[in-house]
């Protein structure tokens, strides 16, 4: 068949196409899902509360509107489906729920992602077995080097023939270093597997649509782990579906490829339309376009909430279960400024409560590291219940392994948790995170236990780590022997390329997993376990003091109380990134901002509100927050 690639002016002007008279218009609409991490309902089953920001059953409303409107729709998803939301409770029971969920609303194609491989191959095949559409995997092995699943598909809509590839992430063999989730099989390059399939099926289709497990850029500045280099080497496809990062994407367009990612969590769908011309029998794309529709309080689906009623059920039921009693102090603090995390700036209790038990069941350990990933992380004295172990530690996988490397070996990766830190300037009374390291899929800031230690952020990143000691005030040095207790997919981070201990490879001494069984060997069972039989159901929070950060000036503790103030009233907000997902991302300064006569300070705010009026939206707020500052400091 004729295919036509379409001209990047062709490709950016939609709104005003120009067809021949005697050219029959015909459409086809590409629906897309990605990393919906379990999330069937509208239920967030680790806090135990409705969550409407976004669920398969609110997008199963949103498709329903959309096939009323338009009869030539492929329903396609990403990846990262059965893992996530506590659904993996089901992966040994009959049915799989993504999958009843799926099949229910008829999706063509189902792409797997690196969370697909968590449990093994057994559970993995239950899904691929029990998904009426198509599953795919283009770069995925067996052991004999034969395909794990097929690399495409061809389905038809009005006589259309629409080419759909499917690529999973290359980084998922790194993630699962360490582990035997993969049982053998093994991912090659995602570019040179689509290659070979436009290729084969370039002049069978009339259009070739890529849906990968992949983000835009490449991971980790590694090579062909990003949809872009696909589509560069690649301008055969016409468009393309990401997934993996959690990132919203309307569209992109790279090498004339026009590119859409829906999010996480069902939090939003993606449309690709593509719009052909039919002469004498002949279809031509002439146009093409992609957004996203946001789903965040969009009513569910009844039919797919009555589907979904006994797992719904299920879950709250084990999610209320009772663990243990907490007395003493609450294991988070409050935060002391509004919008600064303070499990990220302050050890906590909580933090403490992962390692002591990861200690306990994972004896050959003399260091323990982990990552809080959940900013709005709380729990108070009171009942413990399931879902307060689960909301704290989201990471559903998370293991501890414990591996043999050098004290010199531990403070890199010590180094590297601490680049997540911006410098602390002179003038700063706020400590901020570093916008990319913020910006990360999941935290990048990890604790540490066994050890005491101070960040001191007045250093650059990579030389912060002061007073590095064992608890009972040994130094570590360089050729200490560190046995580090930590999830194998961090360890794959560090070790992989880019990573800060690139290339090393380290005695594995010891696996949960490997000991107590996948689920009992899981920090969060470990937990809960450590909580009921070894605490008899009794915990005693304590503060904390195992590390802290140091750089704020002392002498700048004034104005910082009023700053807290402002913020914490709401009178002024903290930084964050442009689209406001991440927050405090640069420290408030006040050394500029303070004056010795009402001549300068008013000679100050006029300069800056003559800015006002040039200023983008995010300059805006900055200016504003420094006009408000300067009224209250002097």
């Amino acid at each position: 068949m004729k295919r036509h690639i379409l001209s990047n002016a062709i490709l950016l002007s939609l709104a005003f196409p120009t067809f021949a008279d005697d050219g029959d218009i015909h459409d086809v609409t590409i629906l897309g899902t990605s990393d919906i991490h379990g999330h069937f309902m509208a239920w967030d089953y680790a806090a135990d509360k409705l969550n409407t920001r976004g669920s398969l059953s609110q997008i199963a409303t949103k498709v329903g509107e959309i096939r009323k409107e338009q009869s030539n729709i492929i329903l396609v998803d990403a990846g990262d489906t059965i893992q996530g939301n506590f659904v993996e409770t089901f992966k040994d029971e009959p049915v799989d729920p993504m999958m009843l969920g799926f099949n229910h609303m008829k999706y063509d194609v189902w792409v797997l992602g690196n969370h697909e491989f968590d449990f093994g191959l057994k559970t993995l095949n239950r899904a691929v077995t029990q998904f009426k559409g198509q599953s795919l995997g283009g770069n995925i092995k067996n052991k004999n080097g034969n395909p794990f699943l097929p690399g495409y598909t061809i389905l038809e809509r009005g006589g259309i023939k629409i080419g759909v590839i499917g690529m999973d992430t290359p980084m998922t063999e790194v993630f699962a270093q360490g582990t035997n989730r993969l049982e053998g099989v093994t991912f090659t390059n995602p570019t040179l597997e689509v290659k070979k399939i436009v290729k084969e099926i370039d002049d069978q289709v009339d259009a070739i649509v890529l849906v990968a497990h992949m983000g835009i850029e490449n991971e980790n500045d590694i090579a062909d782990t990003g949809v872009t280099d696909i589509a560069n080497a690649n301008p055969e496809l016409d468009a393309i579906v990401a997934g993996h990062m959690h990132t919203r994407i309307d569209k992109a367009v790279v090498n004339g490829v026009i590119i859409t990612e829906p999010d996480k969590y069902g939090r939003a769908l993606s449309r690709i339309d593509l719009q052909f011309e039919e002469r004498d029998g002949t279809f031509t794309l002439v146009n093409k376009d992609s957004f996203t529709y946001k789903i965040k309080g969009i009513d569910s689906d009844e039919n797919m909430d009555e589907l979904y009623q006994p797992y719904h059920k299920q879950l709250r039921e084990m999610a209320n279960r009772p663990v243990a009693q907490l007395t003493g102090v609450d294991l988070v603090p409050e935060n002391e400024i509004r919008g600064i995390p303070q499990v990220h700036v302050q050890d906590t209790g909580i933090s403490a409560l992962y390692q002591e038990a990861s200690f306990f069941y994972a004896p050959k350990a003399n260091v323990i590291a982990l990552q809080i990933d959940n900013d709005n992380a709380e729990l108070g004295v009171g009942p413990i219940k399931a879902k307060d172990i689960a909301y704290n530690y989201q990471y559903a996988g998370g293991e501890i392994t414990v591996y043999q490397m050098t004290g010199k070996e531990l403070r890199t990766y010590m180094e590297w948790s601490a680049g997540y830190f911006n410098s602390v300037q002179p003038g700063d009374v706020t400590y901020s995170f570093n916008p990319e390291r913020r910006a990360s899929k999941y935290s990048t800031n990890d604790f540490f236990a066994g050890v005491t230690y101070t960040i001191d952020l007045t250093q650059p990143a990579g030389t912060r780590i002061t007073n590095l000691a064992f608890a009972d005030g040994t130094p570590v040095t360089d050729q200490t022997e560190i046995r580090i207790g930590m999830n194998s997919y961090r360890m794959g981070h560090l070790t992989k390329k880019g990573g800060v201990l690139e290339g090393e490879s380290f005695p594995v001494l010891f696996d949960t997993e490997a000991e107590y069984g996948e689920e009992a060997g899981t920090i969060r069972n470990m937990t809960i376990k450590y909580l009921k039989e070894e605490k008899n159901g009794q915990y005693e929070g304590k503060t904390q003091q195992r590390w802290a950060l140091s750089g704020l000036e002392s002498r700048y503790n004034e104005q910082r109380e009023i700053v807290k103030s402002l913020i914490n009233d709401e009178t002024i907000s903290i930084p964050t990134s442009d689209d406001g997902r991440y927050t405090n991302i640069a420290s408030i300064n006040v050394k500029e901002l303070m004056f010795k006569s009402d001549e300068a300070k008013q000679t100050a705010i006029t300069t800056r509100e003559k800015k006002l009026a040039q200023a983008t939206e995010q300059e805006s707020k900055q200016i504003k927050r420094e006009i408000t500052l300067i009224e209250a400091l002097n």
